[in-house]
């Protein structure tokens, strides 16, 4: 990646929120692990000049049990609060680029390529990684600053681990280049902002 790619690149963090950790009301498995890279990855972006937009979800559908506006929960995790400067979208459905500016923004800054982490790996990093591809960007995929939970299809249960693997396996190679948070670090470090 040269310095022309860099300066059009930005770092998507998607629904890193209180309620998805626990004490939260829909804790995933590996949440903190995943806010741990994630933070490593928002740190780097910081330091190299690229920036970063935060995706937050707040559920206004009637019976939501998490992410509901103005609680605690739907709080973005305070390791990769969003610092003064950088922008913040809130989101109603798992695309964040459904009925919001993420496009918009995206483009007025010449951004073409977006580093991704976030949660959930199945559902809103899925549905969003997808949508940018389908708008023509360039996905880099921080597979382990993703987490995500079991499902359950009838009688049986698929871990999130399992779960986790099949969503980024099916999106590397087409939609994304899947890499994990060092590798994606190392390419950060190496091309600080002029």
């Amino acid at each position: 990646m040269d310095d022309t790619e860099m300066n059009e690149t930005a770092l998507l963090l998607i629904d890193l929120q209180n309620d998805y950790f626990e004490g939260g009301s829909a804790p995933l498995v590996g949440s903190a692990q995943a806010v741990a890279q994630a933070a490593a990855l928002l740190g780097a972006a910081r330091d190299a000049g690229v920036p970063a937009v935060h995706i937050q979800h707040l559920s206004v559908r009637p019976g939501a049990t998490f992410f509901v506006p103005d609680t605690p929960g739907a709080e973005i995790h305070r390791s990769v609060a969003p610092a003064s400067g950088e922008t913040l979208i809130q989101k109603n459905f798992p695309n964040a680029f459904r009925n919001t500016t993420l496009l918009e923004q995206l483009r007025a800054r010449g951004v073409d390529h977006l580093i991704v982490a976030g949660m959930m790996t199945h559902m809103c990093v899925d549905s969003t990684v997808r949508a940018a591809f389908d708008s023509g960007l360039r996905i880099t995929l921080a597979h382990d600053a993703c987490a995500t939970r079991d499902l359950v299809n009838g009688d049986t249960t698929v871990p999130a681990q399992t779960v986790h693997d099949a969503f980024i396996a099916a999106l590397n190679g087409l939609f994304a280049q899947a890499r994990t948070s060092d590798e994606i670090l190392g390419t950060l470090e190496t091309h600080p902002s002029a």
